[in-house]
C-alpha cells in the first residue's frame, strides 16, 4: 500500500511516513495510490465484529507493511477502550426511517475523538519504534481548530514521551466548555495558542509552517487535523458499523442514506471511501450550515470563497474552505477532466494532479474555480446537500426536545436531522428499504448556550445539570494556560521556537 500527494510532487509514501509527515511537502493531501480490494465474504464475514474488530479488519487493509495485523488490533483496543461504550458508536432511532449515528462517546465527547485516539497511539507507537532503532526521533504536532480537534488532538496526545502539540483556536470563536476543555490540560507537552481571526486563519498559519520546509524538518511537523491521512482512514470504520447495525435492526435489505454536519469535508470524505471500498450506501449528503461553500459548490460548479465566515450555533462548521474537499476533487478531475483518451492509469493520476494543482491556484489567487458540467454531474451522483440556517437549527432542536420519545441534540447534529428532513421526500424515493442516518458529531452539553436558547425560547424547560457528563462538572472554574498570540505564521512559529529552547 502506498500513498501519492493529490497536487503530484510526492509519491510511494509508505502508510507510516504518511501519518509521520500529515501534509505532503508539495502542499497536497496524501491519498493511496490504489483502493485496496476487501475480501469477497466481507459482508458475511464483518456482519458480527465488534466495532473495534471491525476497524482493525479495515485500518489493516491500508497499511501495508507497517504494521502487523496484532499490532493493528492492540492499538485499536487501546483507542477505543478510551470510550463509555462498548459499541464506540451506537445508533439511536428517532422515528421509523431516521436514526441517530451517535459518535461522541470518547473522552472529549466529540466525533474527533474516533481518530483522534487512534492518532495519537500511532504517532507514539511510530515515535517508540524508530527510538528502539535510533535515538533523537520527536514530534511536533501543530494543529488548528474549531472547537472539537484541539481537545480531542490534546486528550489524545497529552503527557505522550517525545511529542509537543500545540493547538491554535480562533479566540472568541469556540464554545466555553470547548475552550475550557483544551486549556484546561495542564500537562507540560500541551501548548494551547488562541489566535485573533478564524479558524480559517488557523488553518492557514499550520499549512504555511508546513510549507517551511527548513523549520519543519528542524521541528519535526506532525499533523492532527483532518489533513492527516490517518484520521479519515479510522473515520470509515464508523459508516461499516452503521450499515451493519441497521441491517441487524431492520432487516438484510436495509440500506443507509448518510446525513453529515460538514465543515472541513473529513467526516463525509471517510463516507465517500467507505462507499468507494464497496459499503452499500443509498446516499451521502452534506449538511452545511450558513457558511455553505460546499452546497453551493453542489448548486453551481463553482467553489467559492466567501469573503467573511458568519458566526453559527454550529461554531465547529463555520469554515470558509474545506480542506479535506482536495481529496475529493481528485478523484471528480481523474475521472470526469482527464481526456477519456488518456488511458494508462499513472498518466490519469499524474493528469488529475496537475488539473487539481491548478484548481487549488486559482483558489489561492482568485478566491474561486469551476468544475466541467460533466465533473458536476457526477459529484451530484454521489452527493446531495442541503442547508441549515440559525433559525432552522434552534427549531430543529427544541422539536426533538419536545418530541416523543425526546432527544436532544447538539447544534451540529440538528443541522444533520434538518436537511435530513427537508431530503426526506428524496430519500423516501429511493425505496421503503432507505434509512436515513445522520451522523451526531458532538455532545449537547458543550454547546451549552445554543442548546439552552433553543429549548427556552420554545417555551420548555431543560434541567442541564441532568445531562452534564461527569468530567464537564466544574470544568469552567479549573486552571488554564493559553497563550495569545497574533495572527501570524512568524508569530506562531517564534513561539514554538522559544517552547523548544525552554525545554
Amino acid at each position: 500500500m502506498k500513498y501519492r500527494s493529490t497536487r503530484g510532487q510526492v509519491s510511494g509514501q509508505s502508510f507510516e511516513s504518511v501519518v509521520m509527515e500529515g501534509l505532503a511537502a508539495d502542499g497536497g493531501l496524501f491519498i493511496p495510490e490504489q483502493l485496496p480490494t476487501l475480501p469477497a465474504d466481507w459482508q458475511t464475514a464483518w456482519a458480527q465484529l465488534t466495532f473495534p474488530e471491525l476497524a482493525t479488519e479495515l485500518i489493516a487493509q491500508f497499511v501495508g507493511t507497517d504494521l502487523s495485523h496484532t499490532e493493528v488490533s492492540q492499538l485499536v483496543q487501546k483507542s477505543y477502550a478510551t470510550f463509555d461504550t462498548p459499541e464506540v458508536t451506537p445508533m439511536v432511532q428517532l422515528d421509523a426511517r431516521t436514526h441517530v449515528l451517535e459518535l461522541f462517546h470518547g473522552p472529549t465527547f466529540a466525533f474527533k475523538d474516533v481518530a483522534l485516539q487512534f492518532l495519537g497511539n500511532l504517532f507514539e507507537f511510530f515515535l517508540e519504534r524508530r527510538n528502539a532503532k535510533s535515538g533523537g526521533h520527536r514530534l511536533t504536532v501543530v494543529g488548528a481548530t474549531s472547537g472539537d480537534t484541539g481537545s480531542a488532538a490534546i486528550y489524545g496526545l497529552r503527557g505522550k514521551k517525545n511529542i509537543e502539540v500545540f493547538i491554535l483556536h480562533p479566540r472568541g470563536r469556540v464554545s466555553a466548555v470547548q475552550e475550557a476543555q483544551m486549556t484546561t490540560v495542564l500537562d507540560e507537552n500541551v501548548h494551547n495558542v488562541s489566535i485573533e481571526g478564524t479558524f480559517d486563519d488557523c488553518q492557514d498559519i499550520v499549512k504555511e509552517l508546513f510549507g517551511r520546509s527548513e523549520f519543519r524538518r528542524e521541528h519535526a511537523l506532525g499533523a492532527v487535523n483532518s489533513i492527516n491521512w490517518a484520521r479519515i482512514l479510522a473515520q470509515i470504520s464508523y459508516y461499516f458499523y452503521a450499515f451493519f447495525a441497521l441491517r441487524r435492526s431492520h432487516g438484510a435489505d436495509a440500506l443507509p442514506a448518510f446525513v453529515v454536519p460538514s465543515g472541513n469535508f473529513g467526516d463525509i470524505l471517510a463516507g465517500f471511501y467507505a462507499q468507494s471500498l464497496g459499503l452499500p450506501v443509498a446516499k451521502l449528503a452534506i449538511a452545511t450550515n450558513a457558511n455553505d461553500i460546499l452546497d453551493r459548490f453542489l448548486r453551481s460548479g463553482t467553489y467559492k470563497k466567501d469573503a467573511n465566515v458568519a458566526a453559527t450555533p454550529s461554531p465547529a462548521m463555520d469554515i470558509l474552505v474545506s480542506s479535506n474537499f482536495e481529496r475529493f476533487l481528485w478523484y471528480l478531475a481523474r475521472d470526469h477532466e482527464v481526456p477519456s483518451s488518456v488511458v494508462d492509469p499513472e498518466e490519469r493520476a499524474a493528469r488529475a494532479c496537475e488539473i487539481l494543482a491548478q484548481w487549488m491556484d486559482r483558489l489561492k489567487t482568485a478566491g474561486s474555480f469551476s468544475v466541467s458540467p460533466a465533473a458536476l454531474a457526477a459529484a451530484r451522483q454521489v452527493f446531495w446537500s442541503g442547508r441549515c440556517g440559525d433559525t432552522e437549527t434552534y427549531s430543529t432542536i427544541a422539536a426533538h426536545y419536545s418530541h416523543e420519545p425526546s432527544y436532544l441534540l447538539d447544534p451540529h447534529t440538528a443541522v444533520g436531522v434538518h436537511v435530513a428532513e427537508t431530503l426526506r421526500p428524496e430519500i423516501q424515493a429511493l425505496g421503503t428499504h432507505v434509512h436515513s442516518v445522520c451522523l451526531s458529531t458532538a455532545h449537547p452539553a458543550k454547546f451549552s448556550d445554543a442548546v439552552l436558547r433553543a429549548v427556552n425560547d420554545a417555551g420548555h424547560q431543560l434541567d442541564f445539570g441532568s445531562i452534564l457528563p461527569a468530567p464537564f462538572v466544574g470544568l469552567l472554574e479549573k486552571p488554564r494556560r493559553c497563550f495569545e498570540c497574533k495572527n501570524s505564521a512568524d508569530a506562531v512559529a517564534q513561539h514554538i521556537v522559544d517552547v523548544a529552547q525552554s525545554k
